[in-house]
């Protein structure tokens, strides 16, 4: 009976993380009520269907999936922009923080970067796909020529435009006076927050919507 309860708990959770922010779930006898407070809905969900989640690969786990996103439940996370993609955002981030301003660009970040809409985190091997990518890219264009700003704020946008967590830093050095900026994600940074092994203060730190 201990492992029944835990493996539903655990169960439960899964499905918690996939659940919209505006969403609270409450633990019923025979299952869980899904109180979508934005829409003034309520759903509710059967044990049966709870403990799908424990198995990630089940057909009848992506059904419920697809519901609870039908239901507006639940955001599907998009899919990893290409390598091609990845790059034309980079060198486009690149030309707006060149036009007008690093300043300006981080208060446009809640027009490109939307509201927290998940609640699983990012995966390592995601940011590190995307981290190899984007250093490729800032080391082989003349254009951006490892522009960390660019570097930092495209990979903050498309991190958060698949609903992931993603915070972007700017920091400062003293000695001698220098400033650099990464974001971090899944215990990653892009680039990395101490190049060269120079240690960077954070003195601003971005996170979900450009807040």
């Amino acid at each position: 009976m201990a492992e029944d309860v835990a493996e539903d708990t655990d169960a439960l959770a899964a499905m918690v993380r996939i659940l919209s922010p505006h969403c609270r779930v409450t633990r019923m006898s025979d299952g869980a009520l899904i109180a979508d407070w934005r829409r003034t809905r309520f759903l509710g969900v059967a044990t049966a269907d709870i403990r799908k989640f424990a198995d990630e690969v089940s057909e009848e786990r992506a059904e419920i999936v697809t519901g609870l996103i039908r239901a507006g439940c639940a955001t599907a996370r998009r899919r990893q922009q290409s390598d091609v993609a990845i790059g034309l955002w980079l060198r486009g981030v690149h030309l707006l923080i060149r036009t007008v301003g690093f300043g300006r660009a981080l208060r446009l970040l809640s027009l490109a970067a939307p509201d927290y809409a998940r609640a699983d985190p990012a995966a390592t091997e995601d940011v590190e796909r995307l981290k190899r990518a984007v250093q490729s890219h800032g080391r082989r264009s003349w254009f951006v020529n490892g522009d960390c700003k660019a570097e930092a704020v495209t990979a903050f946008v498309l991190l958060r435009r698949r609903g992931l967590k993603a915070v972007l830093h700017v920091g400062v050095r003293e000695h001698p006076f220098a400033l650099h900026a990464w974001t971090s994600s899944a215990g990653l940074c892009v680039p990395d927050a101490d190049p060269r092994g120079h240690a960077f203060a954070p003195v601003l730190s971005v996170g979900g919507g450009g807040q």
